[in-house]
């Protein structure tokens, strides 16, 4: 069954992902895997220099993520670009994490903008870690050590709380304990065991 994770920044979403694998769930991590595909050696940091030019290496030969980030969030057309040798590379990585999977088994793809980039329908169920705007800001001011008005702005350019909740066939709440947290992350699997495959 193929699960699609979403949650905004600081929600608990990695947290939720960390409680599906103890629980026994094959999690797909589409960030590790964007960095994966860029590691020295591969053909995807090749296609990324190519494209880019080699002022976005480091000097140790791995990727500098700030000088391609510069170039990317200041362009959007370059950022499209980035996209197009990434995605591709990400989803045959995740591909074959899920052919791996054995039969039965809950293969969570964890994706921070699921919602932004349209991938709900790709999934059996999209299950959605959900705490009010204060907490994230609460979270991200007190836990990260962000600016009131950094922590807005990083909210304000991922989908809304509504916007996830709509697409949401599972809600998680995490704004009570880490108890209250994996008890309602172990309710939620067996509901994904118990319903009916598409």
């Amino acid at each position: 069954m193929r699960i699609g994770l979403t949650g905004g920044v600081a929600s608990g979403k990695s947290t939720v992902a960390a409680v599906l694998r103890e629980l026994g769930a094959v999690v797909v991590d589409s960030d590790l895997l964007a960095r994966q595909v860029v590691e020295p050696g591969t053909p995807g940091l090749a296609a990324v220099v190519e494209e880019f030019g080699p002022s976005v290496l480091a000097d140790d030969g791995a990727l500098d993520r700030a000088a391609l980030g510069a170039i990317v969030f200041a362009d959007p057309d370059r950022r499209v670009a980035l996209e197009g040798i990434l995605h591709p590379l990400i989803r045959a990585a995740a591909a074959e994490l899920e052919a791996a999977a054995g039969p039965g088994t809950l293969v969570v793809h964890d994706i921070p903008l699921l919602v932004e980039t349209g991938q709900q329908g790709r999934f059996d169920a999209v299950v959605v870690v959900d705490v009010p705007v204060e907490v994230q800001v609460a979270r991200m001011t007190g836990d990260r050590g962000w600016t009131e008005a950094d922590a807005r702005a990083r909210i304000a350019a991922q989908a809304t709380r509504e916007e996830r909740l709509a697409v949401a066939t599972h809600v998680i709440d995490n704004t009570g304990t880490r108890d209250d947290l994996h008890q309602r992350v172990v309710e939620v699997i067996d509901e994904l065991r118990r319903a009916p495959r598409p």
